[in-house]
C-alpha cells in the first residue's frame, strides 16, 4: 500500500486532538509516576507522544505501520513490567499507554469516540482510590454475588433465549427473560440508592424498593407492623402509598418490554398517578413521628429477590396463557374477564397479557381500566384486613385518588 500524505488542513485536527488526549492522560500519570529507580514507565511527555504517534500512523493509511506501532508500544510495556522494582508492580500504566496509542489512532477516524475514551480513561486512572474503596470496602458480598447473577442474565442468558412466541403472540421467552432482567435491575438500583441515602430517606426508599417486588406484599407487611404496634399508622400508610409509585413506574417498564406501542397511551396517566401518589405519600411520611423510622439496611441484605422476580415473571406467563385462552374461547369478553381475574393476583402480569394481545384498542383500554380498579380494590381489602382501621383510613384516600386519576387520564 502506498504512503498517503494528507494535507495540513486535514491532519491538523486529528493531531491536535491526539496531543490534547495524550496530555490529559499524561498529566494524571505524571502525578503518580514517582521518582528514582522505582518510578513508573511513562509520564506526561511519553503519553502525549504516544497518542500523537498513533494519530500520525493512522493518517498515513498504512495498516502495517499502525500495527507495528501498537506492537512496539506493547513491547515497551512488557519490558517495563519486568524491569519494575516497586513493591506493587501493577500493569495499569502499561495498559493505559497501549490504549493511549489506540486513542491516537482513533483521532484520525472518530474524534468524538477518541475524546470520550480519553476522558473515560483519565477518570478511571484518577479514581483509583475511590474504585478500590468501592470494590473492597463499600460493596458487600451479597451485592457482588447478585451483580454477577444480573450480569450473567443480561450478557449471557438474554442473547441466547429465542425471540419468538410459543403460542400465537403469547409466551415469548425472550420477552419474559427481558422483563425478569428489568425487574432485577430496578430492584438493584433501588437497593443501592437506599444504601446511599438511607440516613435521610429510609422510609421512602424502602417502600419504593419493596414496591418493585410486590406493592401488595409491601402494603401487607407495613400493615402488619401497624397491627403489632411496631410503627405508626400514618408512617406506614405513607410507605404503602409510595410503593404504589413503583407499581405505576414498573407498569411502564412492562409496556416497554412487552408492547412498546402502549407507552404513548400509558406514559402520562402513569406519570400523573405517580406524582400524586408520591406527593401524598411524602406528606404522610414527613408528618409522621420520626422515631417510627424503620431499621437500616442489613449488613448482607440481597440487592434483589431472584425468587420473587422469577415468580412474577412466571405469574406473568401463566396469566398470559389464561387471558389468551379466554380470549380464544369468549372473544373480547374473555380479554376483559382474564385481565380482571389476573389483576387480583398481580397487576403487571394481567396488563402484560393485555399488552401482548396487540396494539391499543377500545376493548383493551377497558381491560386496563378494569384491571386498575380491581387491583386497587385488592389493595384496599389487604390494607384493611392486615393493618386495621387506622392504617386503612390513612392509606385508602391516597390509593383511590391516584388510581382514579390514572383511570381518568386513560379515558381521554
Amino acid at each position: 500500500m502506498s504512503l498517503a500524505i494528507p494535507d495540513l488542513s486535514q491532519a491538523a485536527a486529528p493531531l491536535a486532538a491526539a496531543l490534547g488526549c495524550g496530555l490529559l492522560i499524561g498529566i494524571e500519570r505524571e502525578r503518580r509516576k514517582g521518582d528514582g529507580p522505582g518510578r513508573a514507565l511513562a509520564g506526561l511527555r511519553t503519553f502525549a507522544l504516544t497518542c500523537v504517534t498513533g494519530a500520525a500512523a493512522a493518517l498515513t493509511q498504512v495498516t502495517g505501520l499502525v500495527v507495528a506501532g501498537a506492537v512496539f508500544v506493547a513491547a515497551l510495556g512488557v519490558v517495563a513490567y519486568f524491569r519494575d522494582r516497586s513493591d506493587d508492580p501493577g500493569v495499569t500504566t502499561e495498559v493505559a499507554l497501549l490504549l493511549t496509542y489506540l486513542i491516537g489512532v482513533l483521532c484520525a477516524w472518530s474524534l468524538p469516540l477518541a475524546a470520550g475514551l480519553a476522558v473515560g480513561l483519565t477518570a478511571m486512572l484518577a479514581g483509583r482510590e475511590r474504585l478500590h474503596g468501592f470494590a473492597r470496602h463499600w460493596l458487600r458480598p451479597a451485592e457482588v454475588r447478585d451483580g454477577i447473577v444480573l450480569a450473567a442474565l443480561v450478557l449471557l442468558a438474554l442473547p441466547l433465549v429465542p425471540d419468538r412466541a410459543l403460542w400465537d403472540n403469547t409466551l415469548n421467552p425472550h420477552v419474559i427473560v427481558q422483563l425478569l432482567a428489568l425487574l432485577l435491575g430496578v430492584q438493584a438500583a433501588a437497593h443501592l440508592a437506599r444504601r446511599l441515602l438511607q440516613a435521610r430517606h429510609a422510609v421512602t426508599l424502602s417502600a419504593l424498593a419493596s414496591g418493585f417486588v410486590s406493592s401488595t406484599a409491601t402494603i401487607a407487611t407495613l400493615g402488619l407492623a401497624v397491627r403489632e404496634g411496631r410503627s405508626g399508622a400514618r408512617l406506614m400508610a405513607g410507605g404503602a402509598l409510595l410503593s404504589c409509585v413503583s407499581t405505576l413506574l414498573q407498569l411502564l417498564l412492562v409496556a416497554a418490554a412487552v408492547q412498546p406501542a402502549w407507552l404513548g397511551h400509558l406514559v402520562w396517566p402513569a406519570l400523573g398517578g405517580s406524582v400524586m401518589a408520591l406527593a401524598w405519600g411524602m406528606w404522610l411520611v414527613r408528618g409522621a413521628p420520626s422515631e417510627a423510622a424503620p431499621a437500616a439496611v442489613e449488613q448482607d441484605e440481597r440487592m434483589f429477590s431472584l425468587t420473587g422476580a422469577a415468580a412474577v415473571a412466571a405469574l406473568l406467563a401463566g396469566i398470559q396463557v389464561l387471558v389468551h385462552a379466554l380470549t380464544l374461547w369468549l372473544g373480547e369478553a374473555g380479554l376483559i374477564v382474564g385481565s380482571l381475574l389476573g389483576a387480583l393476583a398481580d397487576l403487571h402480569s394481567a396488563l402484560a397479557a393485555v399488552f401482548t394481545s396487540g396494539p391499543p384498542a377500545p376493548i383493551s383500554h377497558q381491560a386496563v381500566v378494569g384491571a386498575l380498579a380491581v387491583h386497587a380494590l385488592s389493595k384496599s381489602v389487604t390494607a384493611a384486613l392486615v393493618g386495621g382501621r387506622s392504617y386503612a383510613l390513612w392509606f385508602l384516600p391516597g390509593l383511590w385518588a391516584h388510581t382514579a386519576l390514572v383511570m381518568g387520564l386513560l379515558a381521554f
